[in-house]
């Protein structure tokens, strides 16, 4: 297992050698496989893709993203420019219902709210906004509408699992109550762990994930004995 002294390099080597972020005023520590990442960048899908990027890297456990949105001082705009950005950029996205999106915003911060008929809707909608200049960041308060019977939905989740050749599906237990779905089992990083929550987020009609999944990294053993 990797100490945190090593794990911490490994993060800044990621976000060093990924071109959509730039590593310079980004502070990175890490405690027990924690990571803490501080600073400041120019952009609001900065600081996803830099999040993104460490969950990525092998030993990962959990991330605290506290790297704030300073926008450069030519490039701040008011409340009601970034709200109209917005509602431009989510209509010309054809997986965004924009009709049924209402967006506010506060100091930078977006909020949207309304219904949608899936997640991957709720997902392109906050994909969508971290594109848009001045956003600092974004509260997705959209919700999930239609109901499907829980035994179609585990038994699709299921499916879906066992199709995915890098998930070992007989370690993750899904659970369906109603429209939530509660995840139970193991993976070997944060990476596998949130390709299990979207596939479970992808199954109709679910408006939560309770996700109970634990990272625990592989363990790699070295057979030492001489050959014959």
């Amino acid at each position: 297992m990797k100490s945190d002294s090593e794990l911490s390099d490994d993060v800044l080597n990621a976000l060093r050698w990924e071109p959509s972020v730039d590593a310079t005023h980004i502070g990175v520590t890490v405690k027990d496989g924690v990571v803490t990442l501080s600073g400041h960048v120019p952009s609001y899908r900065e600081k996803y893709a830099a999040e993104d990027t460490v969950k990525r890297v092998h030993g990962v456990r959990a991330i605290a993203n506290e790297i704030e949105v300073k926008l450069p001082r030519d490039k701040k705009l008011t409340d009601e420019d970034i709200a109209a950005a917005c509602v431009k950029a989510l209509r010309w996205n054809i997986l965004v219902p924009a009709d049924k999106i209402k967006v506010s915003v506060s100091a930078g911060v977006v909020t949207l709210e309304g219904d949608v008929n899936w997640q991957f809707q709720k997902e392109a909608a906050e994909a969508t906004i971290r594109f848009v200049k001045g956003v600092k960041d974004v509260r997705n308060m959209l919700k999930i509408k239609p109901k499907v019977p829980p035994s179609l939905v585990k038994s699709k989740i299921e499916e879906a699992l066992q199709r995915h050749a890098e998930l070992e599906a007989s370690r993750i237990n899904v659970e369906v109550q109603g429209d939530k779905i509660i995840l139970h089992g193991t993976v070997h990083s944060l990476a596998e762990k949130d390709e299990v929550e979207r596939i479970a987020w992808s199954a109709p009609g679910i408006s939560q994930v309770d996700s109970r999944l634990v990272v625990a990294p592989r363990i790699h053993v070295f057979d030492d004995s001489p050959s014959v």
